[in-house]
């Protein structure tokens, strides 16, 4: 029991990472202390779908699945929670690439309002004699 329990808190940590390297520049615009979690998160995530890795965070999850007395999974925590509600025909490099594009584009985006659209707008005015 102890192990089904500990594989489900590996399973909503992982979609929980996924949220944030997707979507944690948002976080960011508030916290901007969270830059130096996210940015090395938002690059392992493209990483790993770039590169077709399979995250440890799935090993974790299948090891302890099996130690359950569970199956566990062969491809990917995406391929196999996500892509089967979102793409039910599955998981291609295509696909890899394109949700890598996503991410990256996403936060570059917000990043580049974060660093450089945001300050623009938070400058003070000159102060000097009114009229």
């Amino acid at each position: 029991m102890l192990f089904r329990v500990a594989a489900d808190a590996v399973l909503v940590l992982h979609l929980a990472f996924i949220v944030f390297v997707v979507a944690g520049g948002l976080l960011a615009t508030r916290w901007r202390w969270l830059i130096a979690i996210h940015l090395p998160a938002a690059v392992w995530g493209a990483l790993i779908e770039v590169a077709g890795w399979i995250c440890p965070l799935t090993y974790l999850e299948n090891t302890l699945r099996r130690l359950a007395g569970e199956a566990g999974y062969t491809d990917s925590f995406i391929e196999h929670y996500l892509v089967a509600l979102i793409y039910p025909a599955g998981l291609t490099r295509a696909l890899q690439f394109a949700l890598a594009a996503f991410v990256v584009l996403l936060n570059v985006a917000i990043y580049a309002w974060l660093l450089i659209v945001r300050p623009r707008r938070q400058q003070p005015r000159p102060s000097g004699p009114r009229r």
